[in-house]
């Protein structure tokens, strides 16, 4: 049987790959988790300085060092998290214990085809993951449900990419529902610089971003299409064909996903009903929010919050239903979505550590 923890048990974690900013956000909802005591932090270059250099926000940690990440650093402690560059963290996690929780913010694990791996990313796939989408609908021979049920007591979670998280959630129920055409669906996203990483690259400098927008990966070479094309399946579609094309825009953080569909062949149905389906599946979510009617997601209502705020519209003239979902793609998309895969796999509610209260102004 798993092991789950009482609420009076502190779990230490370690974070590899402390220094960047998937790994400063887990720290961020880590050093205020109620259950969490921190452990080893750990960098590859910047091994050797303080926290706080590279990290100044994070005071409580400031004067932590940064270790080498190496098995033995990370070893002795409760939950592992690896935010480390794609293709770095298999071989590492295959040196930690089955006891562990380990949680790679990665993409290194997330998809189930070794053939779709090697196409996007170009090396050999380091194996499949229980998928860290909680909220991921699963249409399966067993009925419906969510992908929560399959994370309780695992010790492995690939956390989803966060613009899958945002495309997926927009989507889903209407593809669960047999509502949308998923042969025929259009994401286009506005994204913040975050998502890059802290890589120094010409075209992520403030000189060149600010008062800009600017699209990246265009023409289906997007590395999340086969994540989210993988969780549409698992949400009940027979084929899925997806034109997505990612924008930066001149924000730190947040992701704005504008996702459309045609009607499935043979569906007729009001403004009313489709707004219905998606009432249904949210209902009861503790993250993901359908708003109001007529209001419409804004990244910064999402600002350090794991919130998901989901519209959904039909647009009559052009036989297509328009979904807009904001998150934070460090929260929601990313290490807030650690956190609340984590919460699940060790039995500690599912909230704990997490807010839907954003920043503003």
């Amino acid at each position: 049987m798993a092991t789950t923890y009482p609420t009076r048990h502190r779990l230490r974690v370690a974070v590899a790959g402390a220094s960047g900013y998937a790994g400063g956000e887990f720290l961020r909802l880590a050093a205020q988790h109620p259950h969490l005591e921190i452990g080893a932090l750990t960098a590859h270059s910047n091994a050797g300085t303080p926290l706080g250099a590279v990290q100044p926000h994070l005071r409580s940690l400031a004067d932590r060092v940064l270790e080498p990440t190496t098995a033995e650093v990370l070893a002795g402690h409760d939950v592992v998290v690896l935010g480390l560059p794609h293709g770095a963290s298999g071989e590492l996690a295959a040196q930690l214990g089955d006891d562990v929780l380990v949680l790679d913010l990665g993409a290194d694990h997330r998809l189930a085809s070794a053939a779709d791996w090697r196409a996007f990313y170009g090396s050999e796939h380091a194996g499949t993951w229980p998928y860290g989408l909680p909220e991921l609908i699963v249409a399966d021979d067993a009925g419906t449900g969510t992908q929560r049920e399959r994370l309780a007591g695992v010790r492995r979670v690939a956390v989803p990419g966060c613009n899958v998280t945002a495309v997926t959630l927009g989507l889903q129920p209407g593809i669960a529902a047999g509502l949308l055409d998923p042969s025929d669906l259009v994401a286009v996203l506005a994204n913040g610089f975050s998502g890059a990483g802290k890589a120094l690259k010409p075209h992520l400098l403030a000189a060149e971003g600010l008062g800009a927008a600017s699209p990246y990966a265009v023409a289906g070479t997007h590395r999340h299409i086969p994540e989210i094309t993988q969780n549409l399946r698992t949400a009940g579609a027979d084929a899925v064909s997806i034109s997505f094309t990612p924008t930066l825009v001149p924000m730190a953080r947040g992701i704005l996903a504008t996702a459309t569909a045609r009607l499935a062949p043979g569906r007729s149905v009001d403004a009313d009903a489709v707004r219905a389906v998606w009432e249904q599946a949210y209902a009861d979510e503790p993250f993901v929010e359908l708003l109001p009617a007529g209001q419409w997601p804004s990244t910064a209502a999402t600002l350090g919050s794991n919130a998901a705020l989901v519209q959904v519209a039909l647009d009559e003239a052009a036989g297509r239903v328009v979904t807009v979902t904001a998150i934070d793609n460090l929260v929601k998309g990313t290490a807030g979505q650690a956190v609340q895969a984590m919460n699940l796999a060790l039995g500690l509610p599912e909230t704990a550590g997490l807010a839907t209260e954003g920043v503003a102004p």
